[in-house]
């Protein structure tokens, strides 16, 4: 199996921040507002005259990102509604800089960043609901699909990947991928090339040339690559609400806490998170999305470099809890627990019992003395060891320090 060193080092991101950004963002719907609720195109070409992000919309993005922990961004090059947010060099006139801005946004969201060393990707749609051609004259549309892309591939120097998403519209079609794909392996060599199955073929392999499946809304599984000829990551993408544009009046947003978990869970298969935000039509964001990447930041502050690195191991395995797993790295263990009490005194925590264990297998006998730690606070743990079963002995957190999954390490001398 080939395995190639610019996947690997995609997985090593761990955790990314997905942008969902254009002309929706005035109306607040969502991305999906003009087919949903049937706009005409001479109403929604409109908005490009009130389309005017702030000059540092980019820079303050990076910033979020930077500051969460993320190692890449994949911003909304082009969605479906044919807008594209990048110079579109004369393949139409449906783009930022001949919009009220105009500007290359694209451009601003690449050199921002760069200077904070985030990789940047690219969603680009397949479907279109504004290029006539789309069903008119498929095989001009597909032309002028490659032609959209090429200029992202030539005109901002080394990106991170192309993210693409809405084949699904068209599942029997032919789209030339060989021929799309190929474009992108000449002119960017070291890109991610991802194809997002959607909601109904969650996990689902693809062409050969694509780097990665997707998990859209849903925990990530095994996938099974034993009759691939290369090795491929895999990716959740998440929304931190119901919509993946911003929604001014969607505030079903789930936990913190909740997105965490999801998060951690990816790594249990080596995925990859990507996180959802909806920028406001100047480029800011929602308080609470700023909140909710600042909260995950303090999280990645603390486990951050086992989280990118750590794999997992057949050598450990956690018993009787569904969620707990191991990785392994630099030759020591790393315990993940989930759902632990807060415990203090009865009168201000519902917990009070310390005693609150974890049962690790061990798949080999230990080289020399076991030393189990809390990477968060550096405490040393007290542990047992019999018959292979390694229970490791009062983890849950102290008042005022719960970051709901904690990291324990575990050292058995094996160096």
């Amino acid at each position: 199996m080939i395995i190639k060193q610019y996947v690997k080092a995609f997985e090593n991101l761990g955790l990314g921040m997905f942008v969902h950004f254009g002309l929706y963002s005035l109306i607040g719907h969502g991305e999906w507002v003009k087919y949903l609720e049937r706009i005409p195109d001479s109403e929604y070409e409109g908005l490009t005259e009130r389309f005017d992000p702030d000059r540092d919309w980019a820079e303050k993005l990076a910033e979020v990102a930077e500051k969460a922990g993320c190692g890449y961004i994949t911003l909304t090059a082009r969605h479906h509604d044919g807008f594209s947010l990048y110079d579109t060099k004369g393949l139409t006139t449906y783009d930022a800089p001949h919009s009220a801005c105009g500007r290359d946004l694209i451009r601003e969201f690449v050199e921002a960043c760069n200077r904070r060393n985030i990789k940047p990707f690219f969603y680009h749609t397949l479907l279109d609901w504004h290029e006539k051609s789309y069903e008119e004259d498929f095989k001009k549309y597909l032309e002028y699909l490659r032609k959209s892309v090429g200029l992202l591939c030539k005109n901002y120097g080394k990106i991170g990947g192309i993210w693409f998403d809405g084949m699904w519209n068209k599942p029997d079609a032919d789209w030339e991928e060989d021929a799309l794909y190929g474009m992108i392996r000449e002119l960017q060599p070291e890109a991610m090339i991802i194809n997002n199955t959607g909601l109904d073929a969650r996990g689902a392999l693809g062409h050969i040339e694509l780097d990665s499946v997707t998990f859209e809304r849903g925990n990530p599984r095994p996938i099974n690559l034993e009759n691939s000829p290369k090795y491929i990551a895999s990716e959740m993408c998440e929304v931190m609400n119901d919509c993946w544009g911003i929604g001014v009046d969607d505030i079903n947003y789930k936990s913190p806490a909740t997105l965490i978990e999801e998060m951690v869970l990816c790594r249990r298969t080596r995925a990859n998170f990507l996180l959802n935000t909806g920028p406001r039509p100047d480029g800011s964001l929602r308080t609470v999305d700023r909140g909710i990447f600042e909260l995950i930041g303090k999280w990645m502050e603390k486990f951050g470099n086992i989280f990118r690195f750590g794999v997992p191991t057949g050598a450990a395995s956690v018993l009787e809890k569904d969620r707990d797993f191991v990785l392994e790295m630099d030759g020591d263990f790393y315990l993940f627990t989930f759902g632990l009490p807060t415990v203090a005194d009865p009168n201000v925590s519902l917990a009070v019992n310390r005693d609150y264990d974890v049962k690790i297998r061990l798949g080999k006998a230990p080289a020399g003395d076991i030393e189990v730690t809390a990477v968060d606070t550096g405490d040393v743990l007290s542990y047992d060891f019999e018959d292979g079963i390694l229970t490791v002995h009062g983890i849950p957190f102290a008042f005022g320090r719960n970051l709901v999954v904690r990291v324990i390490q575990i050292k058995t001398g094996g160096k």
